[in-house]
This record gives structure tokens, C-alpha cells and sequence, in this order.
């Protein structure tokens, strides 16, 4: 009996061991974690590696953007870190990739400025209509003091706001006729992203706002739940969304940035230099990625037109300085940061 005894202590004593040493080396990082940022051991040392989301398709300039980003990170970092991409809404809608912004189980996101909009007021401050002429306009202003407050502002939601990405000018495509003033928008069910903004402004012309995700707009636009889009030239050509409608006037009534963003949780977790690496990374990323952006407009138009899409200008913008008015007088009224905003644009 005290042998049996005795060998059943040593093998316990063993497997006491054996799980001590798992347990070690799994907190020297010896694996992914369940949280966003997970480490490795490797011969050069600990790595890390970032979970980053977005809404868009792989030939978009955001994803194009987070790829940048990852470079720029691994070079700044000597390998150290890098991030591991999941376009295309693949971790959930953007509800859910905010959850897990807020929870660290994600590092990144390019939020889309229209629903984070729904979350602080004072973004709707890009969606004010008719404020930019062109994409260049727009993303000169991610550098306002209007514009840094916003993203201090979302320190309050357990996110870091880092920068504003875009995705060009939005415009409106119809399966039928042109846009050259708001009566040509009567009573059309437009597809729009759930901002309140936007919301007011398709309202204001007597449109009819239809907010669907993305995913569903294909199908929308080719069975005819809606007549047309508000839409930015760079996802009318990556969703080819031309195939279901042709008639494209160039309005420029909004711009479209994406929030970049990163988990606040995992962002008070990496040390200072860490810190500024990340944050460095990050700007040299959304820098290329404007200039892109820009370069798009012109590129993705040629390539519409060659497509077979019917493109109009709108002549004159004017026509809707009524809805304009409405529109940013109601959201100056309810924002001292739009207020701000809008008066650095005009200086």
C-alpha cells in the first residue's frame, strides 16, 4: 500500500510540473490570447500582432490603407509587430466591432464616420451638405482643432481616436435619370448609411432614406427596393454596384471619412515607446492612404465611364442652398464642435 502510495505522489509531482511549465511559458507568450493583441516568442524577441476591422471589400482604398498601416508598423517596430487584417465586416457589424474595441478582444477599427455618428453628435459635423468641393478640401480638415476634438472625444466610449481615413465625395447613382436640382430626388427610396445627418438631409428633399448595410444593397438596387445611392466613387466600383444602375450625377453633397480607431484597453496596456510607434505607423498609413484616396477619385471615374455608366455634373449646386441652410443651422444649433468646424472651413 505505502508503494502505490508513494508512486501516485510522484506521478501528481510530475503532472504539478508539467502544467507549471505550460502555464509558464503560455504567460511568457507562448500562444495567441482570446483579447486583440496576442504575443509570440521568436528569435528576436517578443512580437506582437494587432486584430484590425473594417466594412469594405480587399480592392478598397480603407483596406489599402490598413495595409500600409501594417507595414509601417512592422518597419518602425523592426518586425516586432504587425496586424492581422479582417475586412469585409467579417468580426460583425460595426455595433459589434465597437463591443470589441471597448472589451479588447479587437485593436483596431476604421469605423465609418456615418454610424459613429450615431454614437457622438459631433461627427456629423463631415456630413454638413455641400461644405466641400472636392476630396482634397475634406481631408485638410482632419488636421482642425474641430476635428482632434471629435477624437478626443471618443475617450468617453473606451476608444482612442488616432485619425479620420476617407473614401471620397459622395454622389448619387439612380437607376433612372439624373440629379440637377432636390425635385429630381422626390419621392426616390435612396439607399443611405444610418446617419443622422444624412437621415435629415435625404428628408429635407423629400427623398426617401433607406438605411440598409452594405451587404444588401446589390440585391436592392437589381430587384428595385430602392431607386438609387448615396454613394463615394471608390465603392461604386469596388461593389460594382453600376451593374444595377447607370445613371450617376456627380453631386459632391457630402464627404465620407472612416474613424480609425484603437481599443483604449489595449492601447493603455502597450508602453510608450510602443505607444508612439503605433501612433506613427498610423499616420504615415492614413497620409498615403488620402493621397490615394484622392488619385481615386479621378481613376475610379475614368473607369466608370468606360464601364458604360451615364455620367452627369450637377450644374448648380445652388439649387439646394434652402436644404443646406436647414441642415447646418439645426446642427450648429446642437454642437459648439460642428459650429467650430464649419468655421474653419471657411477660413
Amino acid at each position: 500500500m505505502k508503494v502505490g502510495y508513494t508512486q501516485k505522489v510522484k506521478v501528481l509531482v510530475k503532472t504539478s510540473l508539467v502544467v507549471s511549465a505550460m502555464l509558464a511559458l503560455a504567460a511568457c507568450g507562448g500562444g495567441a490570447s482570446s483579447d486583440g493583441a496576442s504575443s509570440d516568442q521568436s528569435k528576436n524577441g517578443e512580437t506582437t500582432s494587432f486584430k484590425i476591422s473594417h466594412v469594405t471589400q480587399e480592392s478598397h482604398v480603407w483596406h489599402k490603407t490598413v495595409e500600409k498601416f501594417g507595414e509601417e508598423l512592422e518597419t518602425l517596430s523592426d518586425g516586432k509587430m504587425s496586424v492581422e487584417i479582417f475586412p469585409g465586416s467579417q468580426l460583425g457589424l460595426e455595433k459589434d466591432m465597437v463591443q470589441q474595441l471597448e472589451t479588447g478582444s479587437l485593436d483596431f477599427g476604421f469605423l465609418t464616420n456615418a454610424y459613429m455618428s450615431t454614437r457622438q453628435d459631433s461627427l456629423n459635423a463631415w456630413f454638413m451638405p455641400f461644405t466641400f468641393e472636392n476630396l482634397k478640401e475634406a481631408a485638410a480638415m482632419r488636421e482642425s482643432d474641430a476635428a482632434k476634438q471629435m477624437l478626443e472625444e471618443l475617450d468617453s466610449q473606451g476608444l482612442v481616436g488616432l485619425d479620420f481615413m476617407f473614401a471620397g465625395n459622395r454622389h448619387v447613382l439612380l437607376k433612372d435619370g439624373a440629379v440637377q436640382s432636390p425635385d429630381h430626388l422626390k419621392g426616390k427610396k435612396i439607399r443611405i448609411i444610418g446617419s443622422p445627418a444624412m437621415q435629415d438631409f435625404w428628408q429635407e428633399v423629400d427623398a426617401g432614406p433607406t438605411a440598409m448595410p452594405l451587404s444588401e444593397v446589390y440585391t436592392s438596387l437589381q430587384t428595385g427596393v430602392i431607386d438609387g445611392i448615396d454613394i463615394d466613387l471608390d465603392a461604386l466600383v469596388t461593389e460594382k454596384y453600376y451593374e444595377n444602375a447607370e445613371n450617376l450625377t456627380l453631386t459632391n453633397h457630402m464627404t465620407f471619412p472612416t474613424v480609425v480607431v484603437m481599443s483604449k484597453q489595449v492601447y493603455e496596456g502597450l508602453s510608450e515607446e510602443d505607444r508612439k510607434i503605433v501612433k506613427e505607423a498610423m499616420t504615415n498609413a492614413v497620409n498615403w492612404g488620402v493621397e490615394e484616396a484622392i488619385a481615386r477619385e479621378e481613376k475610379n471615374l475614368e473607369e466608370l465611364k468606360k464601364l458604360g455608366v451615364k455620367v452627369e455634373e450637377l450644374k448648380d449646386p445652388s439649387l439646394f442652398d434652402s436644404t443646406k441652410k436647414t441642415i447646418t443651422d439645426k446642427y450648429e444649433g446642437e454642437s459648439e464642435v460642428i459650429k467650430s468646424f464649419l468655421e474653419e472651413v471657411q477660413k
